[in-house]
């Protein structure tokens, strides 16, 4: 009787490229699929070498044309590498993200990659007083192309909708998450609940929908599937009035006029204090909560609801201090909290120029 091993049957499912694949979402969503039965090989795209076993890794700067030899075996890619850092100067952050979406779907065509799956943001829809909660997933996109990162999903949008026609028989999925929060998520609406106070604007309430990335790692791995395609939101299911934020967080509202708000925001942005541009702010203070229509409808479940959501960001952002997106030290931090928070936001221009004098002397 021989005593050959006998080796493992490969699955006969597709090779997939995941980009961004050694860090955040990415890690996840690549962690995920070699766990998976139905996936043949998965390959890990990022400038370095992460952890994850089990899949081949390959390390390139996915804004190099030369992507297409890194993915000449692939049947489908999942571009994950977006930088959203309040923290990146906006140009540079704006050309590596739409640079890098391009490259991706350009190298896609050349190795006749049929499928492009890409993610942005519900906020593309915009967030404005009078938006329907929840919106309709097939709204119109009605986020201002301004030099925050929405400005980015809305360009990383375009090449998605040109892509079938530049090169037939390419098809793009799109995701567009819910305000994200999990482990090493940074943006304009996480260091809102960094903030001593919640900022509203007078006369409007806003409503919160949350997208935890374990579960937009499993919207993901629908798409990569195909049993979902298109354009679609992933979120929570539902939302939180203000009085049920304010009861998870243990933080209380304070009312500005909206004129009083942005004036004050765009004003710090121009000199410097503040990272995002004032647009940014209608996406703490305005409703852009959307239906999930389709993830719904092909039987996918958020893991968790939107109150839990809140309640890992929470703990994610504990120990952290910021006002109007701008990070703080403690000391400044207690400053601002001393002041009163309507006083802070206005004041915190203030507060940063005395601690740089206080820096250079």
């Amino acid at each position: 009787m021989s005593t050959r091993q006998v080796r493992p049957r490969r699955s006969a499912g597709p090779v997939i490229a995941v980009t961004g694949a050694a860090d955040g979402i990415g890690r996840a969503l690549v962690a995920r699929l070699a766990g998976s039965a139905d996936i043949k090989k998965v390959i890990a795209l990022d400038d370095h070498r992460g952890d994850v076993p089990g899949v081949t890794w390959r390390v390139v700067d996915i804004r190099d044309p030369q992507l297409t030899s890194r993915i000449s075996d692939v049947d489908a890619i999942v571009h994950l590498d977006i930088d959203q850092s309040p923290e990146t100067d906006h140009r540079e952050r704006r050309a590596y993200n739409v640079r890098g979406a391009q490259t991706v779907i350009t190298a896609a065509a050349a190795v006749r990659v049929r499928r492009v799956i890409l993610i942005t943001s519900a906020m593309v829809y915009g967030a404005e007083e009078g938006n329907a909660v929840p919106l309709p997933e097939d709204s119109p996109l009605a986020a201002e192309l301004d030099e925050g990162i929405v400005g980015d999903f809305l360009e990383i949008e375009e090449l998605a909708a040109m892509a079938p026609v530049a090169h037939p028989g390419m098809t793009v999925t799109v995701l567009r998450p819910a305000a994200l929060v999990g482990p090493g998520i940074d943006t304009v609406v996480t260091r809102h609940f960094e903030a001593p106070r919640l900022l509203t604007v007078k006369g409007c309430a806003q409503r919160w929908q949350f997208c935890h990335i374990d579960d937009l790692v499993t919207a993901l791995e629908l798409a990569v599937s195909g049993a979902v395609t298109g354009r679609l939101a992933v979120g929570c299911e539902g939302w939180l009035e203000p009085e049920e934020v304010e009861e998870i967080t243990g933080r209380r509202r304070f009312e500005l006029p909206a004129a009083v708000t942005f004036g004050t925001a765009q004003r710090l942005h121009r000199i410097g204090v503040t990272p995002a541009p004032a647009t940014d702010l209608h996406y703490v203070v305005y409703p852009w909560v959307a239906d999930c229509a389709t993830l719904r409808e092909a039987g996918w479940k958020p893991s968790r609801d939107n109150a839990e959501a809140l309640t890992a960001l929470l703990e994610e952002v504990a120990g952290r201090h910021a006002l109007v997106g701008r990070r703080l030290a403690r000391k400044e931090a207690t400053m601002a909290t001393a002041a009163g928070a309507t006083v802070a936001v206005i004041g915190t221009a203030a507060i940063v120029r005395r601690a740089r004098r206080k820096r250079r002397g």
